[in-house]
């Protein structure tokens, strides 16, 4: 039915013609919708996989980067325990304190052994005039026995300092690597310095392999391990002239002219990593995710490359066939549903329009349906003043609904200016047997709350008057503990000996809820009446009122230990004039519930043969 009605307005000749032209419009749309969507969703699509890649790879760069580090930790590590043995070695120190060429020899053999067996470059034993007398390579044309290192920072901080650790382009070898020295000491002071150079080819080698470019720059970023030959002695930050001469000087790295890394475009990542083009020896400009790690117990940077471009291509893509297979079966859906759909409306249509035919040819073939036609006609005249009738009796049953209304407000108005009429009244007989006795300023303190109460009658009056309209005061923040003083001294003489059974928990007064005193009062008042007369004359009658602050809100709790509501009443306890009490109108918590809903807020009841509590949900002044 509904997908006939979109076509309710053509004529039925053409219902047929017009719903096919709707039919070819609505799938353009649809196609287009689709193309659309299919866009918008690779794009995003795109951009999440890209993203959730680029995050992927910081991760994995970074486990990389730990592991090579690791490595490159462990295998320092074993070498520097090597100079510090030798440093204690008895031959060596003897050597040393009295020169002899045999003795020499035996070193050369001794440092050869230790060199293959540790894995050591060269091992080479140095006089304190800064000369080599033994070395490991000392079979080797490029030996080191002879040469004169006493212009090398290795040496001249071993005998300073006891060790030292440099690394350095070799003068005789030409091959960088790190030297570890350490001070050899006899019992009249240093005797000389015992070196171990390391070099890192095989490290280097199993780095390539990974095909991200990994490098180790010292303080100064220059790049002293790498991956990539060329990289080697280059700078990933500027380095100052003079303080570029002072390391040319050194030969520390030999005549490399220490330029700038090919790097261009460099942006930092929130992580702490960041992208930047690189440009490989032999390749175009790629772009990287860079992630750098400390290597423990140096001053070292290990730094890692990622390639980005086919991990992002790869993310993208992932995530698009993901979004693919999401949105084919959706799309199918929707095409088959509103092929069902214009299937349908093309089928009533159809349908119509053989009905209107079929009711042409019978209405000039056959007079019987004519006349039943009138009789139609006739019943629906009859029907329709039916209806009017049935109309001008609702009409006089929604009067008779606002006159109950009307009612309502006026026996409310009646139960609530009752309590403090009666408090007036009391205070009056107060005042007169104040003047009696001559007690003139009692009197008039006496005449001042008569006031106060007549104002305050006023006020509920015009309460009433506008729950009436359905009007409310404009919420505002309202000090709990002022309403439930003003609810008390309201009670306070209606109810003069009976007010010992009531216990007040006050709370703090800086806590406000949002309300009006007055209208508040109005329900607090309500509550205690009712547990006032719920207790009635026990000797252990007791009323405690509470206040407790939670999220939001501040719930005021009133509890009676009388003999409960009774079951009968309780499901219609906020009911108008639904009572247990015999002179009662039953308006009491009807208004009460109502003043609460209008501040945004509730009662609630629990009632029982040990008593009756009242709690009264309210929205705490600074939550709203």
């Amino acid at each position: 039915m509904h997908n006939a009605a979109m076509f309710k307005g053509a004529p039925a000749a053409d219902d047929l013609s017009a719903l096919r032209r709707h039919a070819r419009r609505v799938w353009l749309l649809f196609v287009a919708t689709v193309l659309a969507l299919v866009a918008f969703s690779f794009l995003l699509a795109g951009q999440y996989g890209r993203t959730n890649a680029l995050e992927t790879l910081a991760v994995q760069g970074r486990i990389d980067a730990s592991l090579k580090a690791s490595l490159l930790r462990a295998v320092v590590e074993r070498q520097r325990t090597l100079p510090l043995v030798l440093a204690d070695d008895t031959a060596i120190r003897d050597a040393l304190a009295a020169p002899d060429e045999a003795a020499f020899g035996r070193i050369n053999r001794k440092l050869e052994s230790l060199a293959a067996s540790a894995e050591t470059a060269v091992v080479y034993l140095i006089r304190l005039d800064g000369f080599a007398v033994a070395a490991s390579n000392w079979r080797e044309p490029t030996s080191f026995v002879g040469n004169n290192y006493a212009f090398r920072d290795y040496f001249r901080l071993a005998i300073r300092d006891g060790g030292a650790e440099h690394f350095a382009m070799g003068t005789v070898s030409g091959q960088p690597g790190l030297y570890i020295s350490r001070r050899v000491d006899g019992p009249s002071g240093p005797l000389g310095v015992i070196v171990a150079k390391l070099e890192f080819d095989s490290l280097e080698a199993d780095w390539r392999v990974s095909n991200k470019p990994t490098y180790v720059t010292d303080r100064r970023g220059i790049v002293l391990i790498t991956s990539l030959p060329s990289w080697r002695f280059m700078t990933t930050k500027p380095i100052a002239e003079d303080r570029l001469a002072a390391i040319r000087e050194s030969l520390q790295f030999g005549d490399a002219p220490l330029l700038p890394l090919p790097f261009a475009k460099v942006e930092a990542m929130p992580d702490g990593s960041s992208t930047l083009d690189a440009l490989l020896p032999g390749r175009r400009a790629e772009r990287f995710l860079r992630v750098e790690t400390m290597v423990p117990t140096t001053d070292w940077r290990l730094e890692l490359l990622s390639p980005m471009a086919a991990a992002l291509a790869a993310g993208a893509r992932e995530a698009r066939l993901l979004v693919l297979a999401a949105l084919v079966p959706l799309i199918a859906l929707a095409a088959f549903l509103l092929r069902r759909r214009q299937v349908t409306a093309i089928r009533s249509a159809a349908e119509r329009q053989r009905s209107s035919e079929l009711e042409a040819k019978v209405e000039e073939r056959t007079r019987d349906l004519r006349m039943a036609r009138d009789r139609l006609e006739a019943e629906i005249t009859d029907h329709r003043q039916t209806t009017e009738k049935l109309q001008t009796v609702q009409q006089d049953l929604v009067q008779a609904n606002r006159l109950a209304i009307l009612g309502q407000v006026a026996a409310g108005v009646a139960h609530e200016i009752n309590q403090p009429v009666a408090t007036i009244r009391a205070y009056a007989d107060n005042a007169r047997t104040f003047l009696e006795r001559g007690q003139s300023a009692t009197a008039a303190e006496n005449m001042e709350s008569i006031a106060e109460l007549t104002e305050r009658v006023g006020a509920i009056t015009d309460e009433l008057r506008r729950f009436a309209r359905k009007g409310h005061f404009a919420a505002e923040p309202t000090a709990i503990k002022d309403v439930i003083e003003g609810a008390l001294m309201l009670l306070r003489s209606r109810f003069a000996g009976r007010m010992d059974a009531i216990g007040i928990d006050f709370p703090p007064d800086g806590l406000k809820a949002l309300g009006h005193r007055i209208r508040l009062e109005q329900v607090l008042i309500n509550l205690l009446q009712n547990a006032l007369e719920a207790i009635g004359d026990r000797d252990h009658g007791e009323i405690r009122v509470s206040c407790e602050e939670r999220a939001g809100g501040i719930s005021l709790i009133v509890a009676d230990n009388g003999p409960g509501i009774p079951a009968a009443i309780r499901d219609e306890l906020f009911t108008p004039f639904n009572t247990s009490k015999e002179e009662g109108l039953g308006l009491g918590l009807a208004i009460s519930q109502e003043i609460v809903s209008d501040y945004g807020g509730r009662i609630e009841v629990e009632s029982g043969p040990s008593g009756t509590t009242f709690t009264v949900q309210l929205q705490k002044a600074d939550a709203r």
